[in-house]
């Protein structure tokens, strides 16, 4: 299922989410100028889960692998992994960041970010290989979307064969169904590299997302 739009209206510009998508933009441009030195630069700022499983589970500290939690959601492995998350990014983050503040949704994209990379981690602890990509930061921002939303109608494109029908579907469902196919996704790549898509980290910052917004609407009522 591709979104094209939602029919959520933002009364505030989201100029924060566009900000995040400028940066993941800006990245990219500078990845495709590396030329053979694009994968010691994957290798140097993407998460590497036998790193930071290894900093946070046995208590050795490096630096190093604790920014990458920061870095490696801003750098995509080719224009469909960027155009495809920004797609996302577009038509959920403004609303999100409309209902939490300009400045809070800085802080909430950043921590389900890190919160996804954790969670790819956790079920992945001797992977040596690099997870980059905002689909985890993303996945959190639609778990926010999930519960501050589920009415919102979402124009979706299902490519079927040959027939690629636009249905309207709820948000409820539509988010619904992303969350199940990452979870269900997961369980399956168990023991392997998931075909180099981190399930994990998908299912787990919609998890973090949808646990940390009461949180930041608690923080914003005060």
């Amino acid at each position: 299922m591709i979104p094209l739009r939602d029919t959520t209206k933002s009364r505030t510009f989201p100029f924060v989410n566009y900000g995040f998508m400028a940066v993941c933009g800006i990245v990219f441009m500078y990845e495709l100028t590396l030329g053979p030195a694009l994968r010691a630069f994957v290798d140097t700022y993407g998460i590497i889960p036998e790193q930071v499983s290894s900093t946070l589970f046995t208590g050795r500290l490096s630096q190093h692998a604790i920014i990458t939690l920061f870095t490696s959601p801003f750098i995509h492995g080719g224009w469909f992994h960027l155009l495809g998350n920004m797609l996302y990014l577009y038509i959920f983050g403004d609303n999100v960041e409309d209902r939490l503040g300009h400045a809070a949704y800085v802080l909430f994209y950043l921590l389900c970010g890190i919160g996804s990379g954790l969670a790819q981690v956790y079920f992945d602890q001797h992977s040596a290989m690099p997870l980059i990509g905002a689909s985890g930061a993303i996945a959190g921002v639609l778990g926010a979307y999930f519960f501050l939303y589920p009415r919102a109608r979402v124009l979706t494109l299902i490519p079927l064969f040959i027939f690629f029908p636009v249905v309207e579907l709820s948000a409820l469902f539509f988010l619904g169904i992303w969350f199940l196919m990452q979870f269900i996704q997961g369980s399956l790549s168990a023991g392997s590299d998931g075909g180099g898509v981190a399930w994990w980290a998908h299912a787990g910052g919609f998890v973090v997302g949808a646990t940390l917004l009461p949180i930041f609407l608690l923080a914003k009522r005060a």
